[in-house]
């Protein structure tokens, strides 16, 4: 019998909520903000992932950059908490990307909203 989920998923998975608590709890610098891990992908060898991450209140480009790379920067050190806190013989290595889609998201609804208020100040005239 196939199994619901494949170990890639459910490795990812871990990674995300661990890789959210060390960020939020261990990375003590002012300029990241508020961070969110919104997912992890692995590749099937399990030798490096790619972390998805959002940051409130960030706005302007360079700010996301410099987050960017401030976490980047600090990947060796959230590997070596990585590896203390999940039991794998090999702890992925880690790249920071941010996730445009909750903003591309909140961009889409607010055209739909404009859209169905132009439509129905249209259709009441």
């Amino acid at each position: 019998m196939a199994r619901e989920f494949k170990r890639t998923d459910r490795v990812s998975e871990q990674l995300r909520r661990e890789l959210a608590q060390i960020i939020q709890r261990e990375i003590k610098d002012p300029r990241l903000g508020m961070v969110t891990v919104s997912a992890v992908d692995i590749t099937r060898d399990l030798y490096h992932a790619t972390a998805y991450v959002t940051f409130l209140g960030l706005d302007d480009e360079k700010a996301l950059n410099d987050a960017l790379d401030i976490l980047n920067q600090a990947a060796g050190y959230i590997r070596s908490l990585l590896g203390k806190r999940i039991k794998m013989r090999l702890v992925p290595n880690l790249k920071f990307v941010y996730d445009a889609s909750i903003v591309r998201g909140s961009e889409m609804t607010a055209l739909i909203k404009q859209a169905r208020d132009k439509d129905s100040s249209s259709s009441a005239e």
